[in-house]
């Protein structure tokens, strides 16, 4: 069993950054895919952005040239730096892990940007 701690979230203005960290709590080396999603009030849980066990990454297209995913191995930590922020990405934004037989969550932090 592996648990996923997010921490980075917060309250910060249209424009401004913040960066997400995942900690997990053992290897994630054997994870082929990690990520973050995030679920707005009302809305379904989407994908943000992963990456792969090599470094291969994928980004919603809302997202693209403005988020940053990053993988620490050797750390046990996923990182999401988000920059030029906006009000439409407020939610609360999860830690997601890939194996070949199982998946993890973290319990969510929060993501409000102010207009």
């Amino acid at each position: 069993q592996v648990q996923l701690v997010e921490s980075g979230g917060g309250l910060v203005q249209a424009g401004g950054s913040l960066r997400l960290s995942c900690a997990a709590s053992g290897s994630i080396f054997r994870f082929g895919v990690m990520g973050w999603y995030r679920q707005a009030p009302g809305n379904q849980r989407e994908l943000v952005a992963v990456i792969t066990r090599g470094g291969s990454t994928n980004y919603a297209d809302s997202v693209q040239g403005r988020f940053t995913i990053s993988r620490e191995n050797a750390k046990n930590t996923v990182v999401l730096q988000m920059n030029s922020l906006k009000p439409e990405d407020t939610a609360v934004y999860y830690c997601n892990a890939r194996g070949l037989t199982d998946n993890y969550w973290g319990q969510g932090t929060q993501v409000t940007v102010s207009s």
